[in-house]
């Protein structure tokens, strides 16, 4: 599905992308750059097809051309004013990064984790302070029932 972003709209993801999670040598990781993971951010943009192109849209109108031609140091000014300025698209954004980036089983690999489906045999998870929940609860019938 290629077509969703334009060519200039995937630079410019590629780009970002690149600058949030940067390849690394060390722990022998790809950077959210890595040509797998962009065809996995495309592929899977679904309900978030649209923030996602009203971020990158957002990012070229702050750097006054694609975020790809510029310069690392134009690049990081623009990416703080993004920061600043991006609301739930650049959010959108982030987390569509993140999320595919951390699915990437070169990525679950170093980070020690068994390239496997959570289910069924599940995750176990330490357990959490509970009373964090507490204002939640309190807040009384603002969330709807099941």
């Amino acid at each position: 599905m290629t077509d969703t972003l334009t060519k200039v709209q995937r630079d410019d993801l590629r780009t970002i992308a690149a600058m949030i999670i940067p390849e690394s040598a060390e722990y022998k990781v790809p950077g959210a750059d890595d040509r797998a993971i962009q065809a996995d951010i495309v592929a899977t943009l679904g309900r978030d097809t649209e923030p996602v192109r009203a971020a990158l849209d957002h990012l070229a109108h702050l750097a006054g051309r694609p975020l790809a031609e510029l310069d690392p140091a134009q690049r990081e000014k623009v990416a703080t004013e993004f920061r600043a300025t991006g609301g739930v698209a650049a959010a959108t954004l982030v987390r569509v990064i993140l999320q595919c980036y951390y699915r990437d089983d070169r990525v679950l690999r170093s980070l020690g984790h068994e390239l496997r489906a959570p289910f069924p045999k599940g995750h176990t998870l330490e357990q959490g302070d509970w009373s964090l929940l507490d204002p939640v609860k309190a807040r009384g019938g603002d969330l709807r029932r099941a």
